[in-house]
């Protein structure tokens, strides 16, 4: 078995496709390249969109960067064949390792996507395949245009709003999610109302009526709130676990800051008064014991802070509803600012809250990762 014959096994070509000649060119000042030349066995007729067999009426020299070979950069070369099709055009034949006007193999190409998809940076993916960027964005965007556009979020009746900041909080996008499939449905540029509006007609342009949906679980943001009922008129706000949490913790840490200013032993200890308790090791339990004894205020509330997280395990919304009340009364007495804006948070949107409570199904929302200049795909990807 020659190397041509090899290597045409390997890269799975079948007739009249065949590698013609292997070179491997070395250069001082560059990396090593090898560079399979592929052709077409003398007198091949090739498929015309008629399903009909036509002759070649010429070749073009093509080129395309595979997947390397070792530490070798490699490249294929063919002199694609252009037919005479049966209505008289001339057309370039598709070749089977790539698809139309891309420089890279179809293979090259789904390493590419699968190290973005695993949250590797697309500059580090650029090192490793050595390309420039843009060319590595080009073909991520390629999939995912084509995975959009045959993307069926039909069955969809639970939708989940997230908001993000793709810079330090200098740029947001907003995600749609379908929480039954755990999947990203949708992704606009910016956050607000506006955001919403772009989600729903994204859904009605795939057919999905905006009554369809019955749920939609969200933050407590008032521009959010104010447009959902108009966007989906029939569906459930909730509040997700997540962000009420979120809003829970940073009560908490300006507590911790305001006692901070005034004791120095409080410094370095964020993570202590924010974590759950269960999670912190017994190196870290200890001085949490020790600092809630001896700042009354920070233990204080620390405790409203455990006595709120138990609303998660009660069994229906008569209970949520009676332990939260009492809890309001607590915050009131201990007349806290922080937990005193964060109470007043939940009472206006307790409907909302306690629906979150007796529906874990809906929370903690999902988290998707976000490219530096697009947003990666965590589900259903049309891969090449």
């Amino acid at each position: 078995m020659n190397s041509e014959t090899l290597f045409s096994m390997a890269l799975g070509l079948k007739t009249p496709w065949q590698v013609k000649d292997v070179t491997f060119s070395t250069d001082e000042l560059a990396s090593s390249e090898l560079h399979l030349h592929i052709g077409f066995v003398p007198d091949s007729r090739f498929l015309d969109d008629a399903n009909n067999l036509c002759p070649v009426h010429d070749t073009v020299e093509r080129q395309w960067q595979h997947l390397s070979f070792f530490e070798h950069t490699c490249y294929l070369h063919c002199a694609v064949p252009r037919i005479t099709t049966t209505d008289g055009k001339v057309r370039t034949v598709d070749v089977p390792w790539a698809r139309p006007g891309s420089g890279f193999t179809l293979l090259f190409e789904a390493l590419a996507l699968a190290l973005i998809e695993r949250k590797m940076p697309v500059n580090r993916v650029t090192e490793i395949l050595k390309v420039n960027p843009q060319r590595i964005w080009t073909i991520f965007n390629h999939w995912i245009s084509k995975s959009r556009a045959v993307d069926d979020p039909g069955t969809l009746t639970k939708l989940g709003i997230e908001e993000t900041s793709t810079k330090k909080g200098h740029h947001y996008i907003t995600l749609a999610v379908d929480l039954d499939e755990a999947r990203v449905i949708h992704i606009t540029e910016g956050k607000g109302k506006a955001t919403l509006h772009s989600i729903q007609q994204h859904l009605e342009n795939k057919g999905v009526d905006k009554e369809q949906v019955k749920q939609i679980s969200m933050d407590l943001s008032p521009s959010f709130i104010a447009v959902a009922a108009e966007s989906f008129p029939v569906a459930q706000i909730t509040f997700d676990r997540f962000h009420v949490v979120k809003l829970l913790n940073e009560a908490m840490n300006q507590v911790r800051i305001a006692e901070r200013k005034e004791h120095d032993a409080l410094k370095g200890h964020k993570y202590t008064f924010m974590r759950n308790r269960e999670n912190l090791s017994d190196k870290q339990e200890k001085p949490l014991l020790e600092m809630i004894k001896l700042y009354p205020t920070l233990g204080e509330a620390y405790r409203l802070k455990l006595l709120f997280n138990n609303l998660w395990e009660l069994p229906d919304k008569q209970a949520a509803d009676a332990v939260l009340r009492q809890w309001c009364v607590e915050v009131e007495t201990a007349k806290i600012p922080a937990f005193l804006k964060f109470a007043n948070t939940v009472r206006a949107h307790c409907r909302g809250l306690f629906i979150s409570l007796s529906r874990t199904l809906l929370t903690p929302f999902l988290k998707v990762p976000i490219a530096r200049k697009g947003y990666q795909c965590t589900g259903n990807c049309y891969r090449p």
